[in-house]
């Protein structure tokens, strides 16, 4: 019976803490790189992303010519959100995380691609840094995200240098 009592408290609890949250947990599959993504609220304004997918890369140069690659990869986010009592004020959408975020990110992507013949000659390679975020999920459940931000690049060899980050992410929320 203890156990019992001790249970239905706990979730009780938990309920009632989830609803006073202004972000949501939520699940969305991306379509212009493949992915799939899970948004797990952690507070009030902050979120942890978890993107499972892939990544497109293109080279072109006039010694080797033209390869591309279609590679696995792995990104968190810790995101802030800093804007939904501006958007909310103004009338506009702050459900299913609509709002602007400042993040840490870090990723992993593996070196030799799926698909294409545009071979690196790391096993992987990684990326640390800060990043600017904007993300809207409409009506319909279409949603854009958009990353900006730069940071630490490394691979497997030793190798580190400053890079960009560029994310751009078209796809659908699936579940809240």
């Amino acid at each position: 019976m203890k156990k019992l009592l001790f249970c239905i408290l706990f979730f009780t609890t938990l309920t009632s803490f989830s609803q006073e949250t202004t972000t949501n947990s939520q699940f969305s599959l991306n379509l212009l790189a493949p992915s799939a993504e899970y948004e797990l609220a952690v507070s009030d304004n902050s979120t942890v992303d978890m993107n499972l997918g892939v990544g497109f890369a293109y080279h072109k140069s006039s010694y080797s010519g033209e390869a591309f690659g279609i590679y696995p990869g792995f990104e968190a986010q810790y995101r802030y959100y800093y804007n939904f009592e501006k958007r909310a004020d103004k009338g506009k959408k702050t459900s299913e995380n609509s709002g602007n975020y400042i993040a840490g990110v870090a990723s992993l992507t593996g070196g030799k691609p799926i698909i294409g013949d545009l071979e690196y000659a790391n096993d992987y390679g990684g990326f640390v840094g800060p990043a600017w975020g904007l993300q809207r999920v409409y009506n319909s459940g279409f949603k854009l995200n958009l990353n900006l931000g730069i940071g630490m690049g490394f691979n497997d060899a030793g190798d580190t240098y400053l890079t960009p980050l560029f994310g751009l992410q078209l796809g659908w929320l699936v579940a809240q």
